[in-house]
């Protein structure tokens, strides 16, 4: 079975460059991916707080100049590894909700992408969840401010749902998505690779819990 870690790694497809003509890896990634890629490795396995900028940089093959160049601070490379899933899935969530399709249909797309994206990249939710108290207090504002954008649209599709007669107003909208995000928050403490379920049945069964909350 592969671990947490390696599962994240290969989720996102690892430091690979620009593929030769058979396939091969010939060209380095750009110094920024290295970075990302080795402070998200690190980050994982030893904790942010455990992790120096010195061993970010020794396992990215590159110096101290070029990460302050690119990213100012540790701190900033933390932001940027949640930063780069949440746009993701933002980006994704932006896409479902307009859609041409009943409500119901693109609210359970949405509750299940955000499962699967996130156990696509389950280093970087993990990390950043463990370690978001340890951003700068700026940083932790914009990220919130994020994240609020996110739910905001997710509740969006709820709402339109409750107009349209096709969901319950029974609960409100805030609680049903704080419980499905509540479940989505804790997968890096649960989910591992290899393991009964895929992520895809893991999304299809949240989906569902969330969909039968809401039915009238």
């Amino acid at each position: 079975m592969a671990t947490r870690a390696g599962a994240g790694r290969q989720a996102r497809g690892g430091e690979a460059g620009a593929e030769g003509p058979e396939g091969r890896d010939d060209s380095p990634a750009p110094v920024p991916r290295r970075l990302l890629a080795a402070a998200t490795r690190l980050f994982a396995e030893q904790g942010y707080d455990r992790t120096s900028v010195q061993e970010i940089v020794e396992a990215a093959g590159v110096t101290k100049g070029a990460l302050y160049h690119y990213f100012g601070s540790k701190d900033d490379l933390l932001h940027e590894i949640y930063g780069r899933l949440l746009r993701l899935q933002q980006e994704r969530l932006d896409l479902l909700a307009e859609r041409e399709a009943p409500v119901e249909e693109r609210l359970r797309q949405a509750a299940a992408d955000v499962v699967v994206t996130t156990i696509e990249n389950l280093d970087d939710a993990m990390i950043f969840f463990r370690s978001m108290h340890q951003l700068s207090p700026e940083k932790q504002k914009q990220v919130r401010a994020e994240r609020r954008r996110y739910h905001e649209r997710f509740r969006a599709l709820i709402e339109e749902g409750r107009r349209a007669g096709v969901f319950s107003d029974a609960t409100p909208a805030d609680l049903v998505v704080d419980y499905h995000f509540g479940s989505v928050h804790h997968l890096s403490s649960w989910y591992r690779p290899g393991g009964r379920l895929s992520p895809q049945q893991v999304a299809d069964h949240l989906a569902d819990l969330l969909l039968r909350a809401l039915r009238p």
